[in-house]
């Protein structure tokens, strides 16, 4: 982190907010000023910021969360304005700019809006200005939203291409049990699905909606495009960034997945599912194949052609994602005939896989057919 060119921080709702939902001015600033001292330094900052929800709940005399969509909107509505104006004061002491950035996870998920918010982060960073990453509650639907914004920053480390993320939190370090019990241990260092196994992972505050849970997802996405991942509290953002040993640190490990695979796999939410018999599964899990009409028993939900759908074992589970060649209505007349078969009855263009296996990612744990 100390020689990091780029950074993503990522600070939650219950680092920034009072216990009555209202920003914390002191907090705000002792954040900004951390990274703005970073930033002066001549590293970039991409700052991704949870609290606009948790920054309207005063305003709007609520006392804790909503539940409900509506007012988690207008909470937001509210809210986004009062961190961002804090964000641009604050910073400005230092004679930085902010840019606000809202994104949805559909914006992640398609590809012309993916490519899109790439290049206006990496155009804020050029003029530099310090980019300000929220997710766009106000439009956000229950089925198609990030729920967190430790997914978010994780996604948008990759699209920055930065050599670091720092997650911020309430918790100083992810422990192998709850910290507020005895005999609880820092794990310093993660360096592969190993080091988690027997782990108790906490889950949301009263003001948040993520927990250690979807940090250490975040840290797996993160690491899995190559960017090492610090995960501490808010307190100790300046040793953080400044590479000391504090909190846990995620190391990146084994061979990283292209830009359209890591898309696939955490950008993206299955608009439908095809369930698939044993030797499907064998044959996409393990041996990397196409996905053929013959070795689906199942599907369901309405998508269409090019849209990313879930591949379901016998046991239900989901055992990877793909980008299907076929709209969801063309998909029973094809299920256990084989490809040469439907050519000759349906036409020439139906000799084509289902799923091709460069449009395929495994996704983990799997736990199949065993």
């Amino acid at each position: 982190m100390r020689e990091a060119a780029r950074l993503v921080v990522k600070v939650g709702s219950s680092s920034l907010t009072t216990s009555r939902g209202t920003i914390d001015v002191d907090r705000v600033d002792a954040l900004v000023d951390v990274l703005a001292a970073r930033r002066t330094a001549g590293t970039q900052i991409v700052l991704v910021s949870s609290g606009a929800i948790a920054a309207g709940l005063g305003p709007l005399g609520l006392r804790d969360r909503p539940k409900d969509l509506a007012t988690q909107q207008a909470a937001a509505s509210v809210g986004q304005g009062v961190l961002v104006a804090r964000y641009t004061s604050s910073f400005a002491r230092y004679g930085l700019r902010v840019g606000q950035v809202l994104l949805t996870a559909d914006d992640m998920m398609r590809r012309s809006h993916h490519r899109n918010a790439q290049r206006t982060l990496a155009r804020l960073l050029e003029l530099g200005i310090v980019p300000v990453v929220n997710e766009n509650d106000t439009v956000a639907t229950d089925e198609i939203r990030f729920g967190d914004n430790d997914r978010l920053a994780a996604l948008v480390a990759h699209l920055t291409h930065a050599d670091g993320m720092v997650l911020l939190s309430d918790v100083d370090a992810l422990y192998d049990g709850d910290p507020r019990k005895d005999g609880a241990q820092r794990i310093a260092e993660v360096r592969g699905p190993e080091d988690l196994e027997g782990v108790e992972l906490g889950s949301s505050g009263r003001v948040g909606t993520g927990g250690m849970i979807t940090k250490v997802e975040a840290a797996r996405i993160a690491t899995g495009a190559g960017v090492p991942v610090v995960l501490t509290a808010a307190a100790h953002a300046a040793q953080a960034l400044a590479g000391a040993d504090i909190g846990t640190c995620f190391h990146p490990g084994g061979r990283h997945p292209g830009t359209r695979l890591l898309w696939l796999a955490h950008a993206t939410t299955g608009r439908g599912r095809l369930h698939l018999d044993t030797g499907a599964v064998e044959a996409v899990v393990d041996r990397r194949k196409s996905l053929l009409p013959a070795g689906v028993v199942k599907v369901e939900g309405d998508f269409a052609a090019g849209d990313p759908v879930d591949l379901c074992a016998p046991s239900g589970a989901v055992v990877a994602r793909g980008l299907v060649n076929y709209d969801a209505g063309e998909v029973p007349d094809l299920l256990g005939r084989s490809t040469r078969e439907l050519a000759s009855t349906l036409g020439p263009e139906y000799e084509r896989e289902l799923i091709h296996r460069d449009d395929i990612v495994i996704l983990e744990p799997v736990h199949h057919h065993k």
